[in-house]
């Protein structure tokens, strides 16, 4: 047995000199382990699936930086630090730290949706991509990526999932700015406009692409529950509303296109072969064209053996889409083929040769481990393989969608709508599932419910 310490540093010349007590950080490391792993545990019969979420829990928690601007979640992997985005902070982590329960996690959200509302402006100029240098300066190299509508969306539903009225109010205006700044950005068809895409020109994305407008189309959705919550201006609510109802016949109008002989989505106007990002409207509740999609996402045109190829007949492959499709797939009720894929997935990001986490892509960054991936990951199962979808500060709707050959499946100590409670999921005897809702080991609530059905549950 070897016991040697290791410390990196960087200095400013003449900057002071960090002392380290490194068996104090050791300490520290276990204390943080032993709390992250012990809140939203997962319970499946998949030894997999269970043991990549537990890991993946750490990777996105464990990449938060104590900066001057802030708290920043920054993706790491050798290149990104004492920044944030607004895709990779604000629409994959934020919405998701609330169910863990890690303070430093929610602490990292407002924090980073405080730096976005920096930069609201009466002109409505985009938001920037990224805020770098610990909140100091910002950093864009695709011009408008929908940024705004990725903002809007994280903002909402971290908001909802928070449980935090005060939170919530004071993120209200920076959802309101960019709610309004993505309906100046409709185009004549009535979907949103913008420069590029999250994936910043390395594929087309046209003048319009389908995942800002359903981004935006969610972010309506989650503005109209959280202005009930806080009894908002109800036209201004009944304005969301009309706009989602408008939006959502407006995606299917433009987007919804046979390609490569699949009913689905074209990805932009002029787009004539599969891309992967077709799942997106499945992850926000648009299930129209479903069937297709979800056949296009699991056919030999996109799937691989490391997940969905960006576009067909490409080698290129990014897992954020790939844990989107999965999160879309369990959503629309497509539970089977999910969790077929879902394991296949699990056990060559977990036990095979590049490890043991979600990857950004290859061969860009030679599948670096950065940190928000790991989220995406974990919201497969909450909102996903559970179901769970905001509606106020303490309900949610909860849509089970079970897989055969299941016999139960558990989410412990869920740390969200401002409480902590368990959601446990049992085949019945006549094949219908019984859902228990658990607050410190007593059942609270119980439901008799089919297979992909939902119900809401309010947090008492």
């Amino acid at each position: 047995k070897a016991w040697f310490q290791v410390i990196y540093a960087g200095y400013k010349k003449n900057g002071r000199v960090l002392v380290l007590d490194v068996d104090k950080e050791f300490v520290a490391r276990r204390e943080f382990l032993q709390q992250v792993q012990g809140n939203l545990v997962l319970e499946t019969p998949s030894d997999v699936i269970n043991t990549m979420f537990s890991f993946a829990k750490i990777r996105g928690s464990e990449s938060i930086f104590d900066t001057k601007g802030g708290y920043m979640q920054s993706p790491g992997g050798e290149a990104y630090y004492a920044a944030i985005w607004a895709n990779d902070q604000a629409e994959y982590i934020n919405p998701f730290f609330p169910y863990l329960g890690y303070p430093t996690g929610n602490r990292s959200a407002m924090d980073s949706f405080t730096l976005f509302m920096r930069y609201m402006n009466d002109e409505y100029k985009p938001l920037p991509s990224s805020i770098i240098a610990e909140g100091i300066d910002c950093f864009g190299v695709a011009g408008d990526r929908g940024d705004v509508a990725m903002v809007a969306y994280g903002a909402a539903r971290y908001a909802l999932a928070s449980g935090n009225r005060h939170e919530a109010e004071k993120l209200w205006a920076l959802i309101e700015w960019c709610l309004e700044y993505c309906n100046r950005k409709l185009n004549a068809e009535g979907v949103v406009e913008s420069d590029s895409d999250e994936l910043e020109n390395r594929f087309p994305a046209g003048k319009a692409n389908l995942c800002t407008s359903s981004l935006y189309y969610d972010a309506l959705i989650s503005a109209v529950y959280l202005g009930k919550a806080l009894k908002k201006d109800r036209e201004c609510i009944k304005s969301y509303q009309d706009k989602a109802a408008e939006l959502y016949k407006n995606i299917d109008r433009y987007f919804a296109h046979n390609v490569e002989g699949y009913e689905t989505y074209r990805y932009y106007d002029g787009n004539t072969v599969l891309r992967s990002w077709i799942c997106i409207p499945l992850t926000m509740g648009i299930y129209n064209r479903a069937e297709g999609t979800v056949s296009a996402l699991f056919s030999d045109k996109l799937w691989m053996e490391n997940g969905l190829l960006t576009q067909s007949g490409t080698s290129t492959y990014w897992d954020r889409s790939t844990l989107y499709a999965f999160r879309g797939a369990y959503s629309c009720g497509a539970r089977e083929i999910a969790t077929e894929y879902l394991e296949k997935y699990s056990v060559t990001r977990l036990l095979g040769d590049h490890v043991p986490y979600a990857v950004e892509a290859w061969p860009e960054g030679n599948q670096r481990h950065l940190s928000t991936e790991s989220a995406l990951y974990c919201r497969i199962m909450t909102e996903g393989l559970f179901g769970i979808r905001p509606i106020a500060l303490d309900a949610f709707k909860l849509t089970p969608q079970f897989p055969e050959g299941w016999n139960t499946m558990s989410l412990k100590r869920i740390c969200a709508f401002g409480t902590t409670f368990d959601i446990e999921v049992k085949r019945n005897k006549d094949n219908a599932l019984l859902v228990l809702i658990k607050k410190d080991d007593k059942i609270i609530e119980k439901y008799k419910v089919g297979n992909g059905k939902p119900i809401e549950v309010r947090i008492k």
